[in-house]
């Protein structure tokens, strides 16, 4: 659905996207990371046709965006930085207006997207009377209009509350699960790209540092080991050439080729307790946060 072939954006000296490829198969939910000035919003905005890009190419749906826009985001919903809306008309009326700059879109359609998102009951109400979850959906029905197979969102839940937050989640599940739908995803609440994605892309200073999916960022390289003495027991397992490493006061790292097994079976025969043992997952934050201060160390370098 997306193809994108050593993309490159300079602001005059400033390089903001570089050497950027990716794809985005049909039927993911795709997100791409990156603190505020890594190249996301550029890269969504090239994507969008809004953007020109310095050199590389730029293909939506099967389309080249740069030669034939209008054809490569026929079936893209977007939404993009802040949607500006009439705050005087209805959200009815604001999904009239904004779908004539495209197409003419029927009584049916806008009501199947309002129902969709959830506005149904404000719908006829002024948009300044609007919270700004309500604002989110009408965004969200606005991207949905011409019946899309790719939807692209920039960082969709930002600004709202924690129950926000959630209900545009259950949303975007919904509308990828029921209508089949494409999306991108441009986010910094990586806990909703963790719920949200099998798939991701960081980038950053415009580059990207990672690309793969959601389950390649989840290490299991450390054990969580709960047991009577805990610096006994590390002594007692280096010792024994069981683990490498520890930290933390509660975390060990194996050595190759040992398992949960010969740890129990040795502190047991020396008569220490063991409460838990069990591998510990790395969360997305983990990840992303050890992926940035890793590209820190390099620069520093």
């Amino acid at each position: 659905m997306i193809q994108l072939k050593n993309l490159c954006k300079k602001f005059g000296q400033q390089l903001a996207v570089d050497d950027l490829t990716l794809q985005v198969p049909a039927g993911e939910i795709y997100g791409l990371l990156g603190h505020n000035g890594a190249g996301k919003s550029t890269a969504i905005g090239i994507m969008l046709g809004q953007v020109w890009p310095t050199s590389g190419d730029v293909r939506i749906c099967g389309h080249d965006v740069t030669a034939h826009r209008r054809l490569a985001l026929q079936k893209v919903g977007a939404i993009f930085e802040t949607p500006a809306f009439y705050d005087y008309l209805s959200g009815w009326r604001n999904l009239e207006i904004l779908s004539s700059y495209t197409a003419p879109t029927s009584r049916q359609r806008i009501q199947e997207v309002i129902e969709w998102v959830g506005l149904s009951g404000r719908e006829h109400s002024k948009v300044r009377t609007y919270s700004h979850g309500m604002r989110a959906r009408l965004a969200l029905a606005q991207a949905l209009l011409p019946q899309p197979e790719l939807l692209i969102l920039d960082e969709p839940s930002d600004g709202l509350d924690p129950e926000g937050i959630h209900e545009m989640r259950q949303t975007i599940l919904r509308l990828h699960r029921e209508l089949r739908l494409t999306i991108l995803l441009s986010s910094h609440f990586l806990n909703e790209v963790e719920q949200l994605c099998t798939r991701i892309a960081v980038l950053n200073r415009g580059c990207m540092v990672f690309e793969g999916t959601l389950a390649a960022t989840k290490q299991r390289g450390w054990i969580r080991l709960k047991a009577g003495d805990f610096g006994l027991a590390v002594k007692q397992l280096r010792q024994a050439q069981l683990i490498t490493e520890e930290r933390d006061g509660h975390l060990i790292a194996l050595g190759p080729g040992i398992g949960t097994d010969q740890v129990v079976r040795l502190l047991v025969e020396r008569g220490m307790p063991v409460y838990e043992i069990a591998p510990v997952e790395d969360t997305l934050e983990d990840f992303y946060l050890s992926l940035m201060n890793g590209q820190k160390e390099v620069e520093v370098k």
